[in-house]
């Protein structure tokens, strides 16, 4: 983007303000040694120093989660993606390790953490059992993630997923998930999410799930103000590549279904049935969509910074894939607003005194 253009992330700290304080369960005592580096620096020999949260990056992608809670000063001690293309481009903009099959790692070797992250993919659970009343989660990635719960037990948990996910196979999928993590001690929140609520011109409607070992106060965060939403313009780049454009063939198909085009800058979203849907906004990046599927005013794709700049990623992030890769990993990532806020919100109610509640107070009393 050009300089002194508002970007994302400027909108976010303007609506949502400074980072967060970390929970008081977190500080430290300055080490003796410290002390007079302490009284330099004028906080004096009693302050305390607070340890940032540390979370785990798990399904990884190109790093959407990590950027995003990253913002929020947390410390990422641990990441897990299978795709070699996507970790080509984590490991080249975080300097960073990162290991491959979840499903091949321990879950002992994970460091300990505060916070487990993951944008799992949607998968039905096997029904088992006489009354077929069971769901079985082994052999799906969740799966992954519960044996990591019950081996490291972090405080906190933050999941991303299809905005279908309450949905999905009857509603039986979000019950099972809900249930398995109930039973491992969490508090569970969710709710679907859009971009287009956190600064980004993009619809993108996902379902996060939240999760606390203690019954914290916590609240979805609300929308960015329509007046701080990024306009579309402000993501697409002015010197295009002559390979974006689209072939004379495409322009004309597009020209028929359109004749009286508007003015000014939009997205044409053409669907399945060949409609095409003319927005002032991206509608959801998508990894395995048709090639053409969104374009500018039907005369161009998007390039693959303009995608990665909907999905909130700073222009300092190298793309060093092809375009066909770099559309993919865009499209299957987070929009890091969205996580920021809901990462701020998290350690906002970490903050408070944990509401008491009835499971709790039955084994208090017992």
């Amino acid at each position: 983007m050009k300089e002194g253009m508002p970007t994302a992330q400027d909108d976010y700290d303007e609506v949502y303000g400074e980072e967060p304080q970390w929970p008081d369960e977190e500080e430290e005592e300055i080490e003796e040694e410290d002390v007079e580096t302490a009284k330099r620096s004028g906080r004096g020999s009693k302050s305390v120093q607070k340890k940032p949260l540390t979370f785990i990056d798990l399904f990884a992608g190109i790093g959407g989660v990590r950027i995003a809670l990253e913002r929020n000063g947390m410390d990422c001690v641990f990441t897990s993606e299978i795709d070699k293309y996507c970790q080509e481009m984590y490991g080249n903009y975080f300097k960073d390790t990162v290991h491959g099959d979840i499903t091949k790692i321990d879950e002992n070797s994970i460091p300990d953490h505060d916070i487990l992250t993951g944008g799992f993919p949607c998968q039905s659970f096997s029904i088992i059992g006489k009354g077929k009343g069971f769901a079985d989660t082994r052999g799906t990635l969740f799966f992954d993630i519960e044996r990591i719960l019950t081996a490291k037990r972090p405080k906190a948990i933050l999941l991303e997923n299809v905005q279908r996910l309450s949905t999905h196979d009857n509603g039986r999928t979000m019950a099972t998930i809900l249930d398995k993590l109930d039973k491992l001690g969490y508090f569970t929140h969710w709710k679907v999410l859009n971009g287009l609520d956190f600064g980004v011109p993009q619809r993108r409607t996902r379902t996060i799930i939240v999760g606390f070992q203690k019954n914290y106060p916590f609240t979805f965060p609300e929308p960015v103000p329509v007046s701080k939403r990024m306009a579309l313009e402000e993501i697409l780049e002015k010197n295009i590549d002559p390979k974006h454009f689209l072939s004379e063939k495409m322009r004309k198909k597009f020209a028929d279904k359109v004749p009286n085009p508007p003015k000014e800058i939009t997205i044409w979203h053409e669907n399945k049935s060949g409609n095409i849907g003319i927005h002032e906004y991206s509608c959801a990046l998508r990894a395995n969509a048709s090639f053409s599927y969104l374009t500018v005013n039907g005369k161009r794709r998007l390039t693959p910074r303009e995608m990665f700049r909907l999905q909130g990623f700073p222009d300092d992030y190298p793309i060093i894939v092809s375009d066909a890769q770099a559309r993919k990993q865009a499209g299957n990532s987070v929009v890091i607003p969205k996580i920021q806020a809901v990462g701020e919100a998290m350690v906002k109610a970490m903050n408070k005194s944990p509401i008491p509640h009835p499971k709790q107070k039955q084994l208090i009393d017992a």
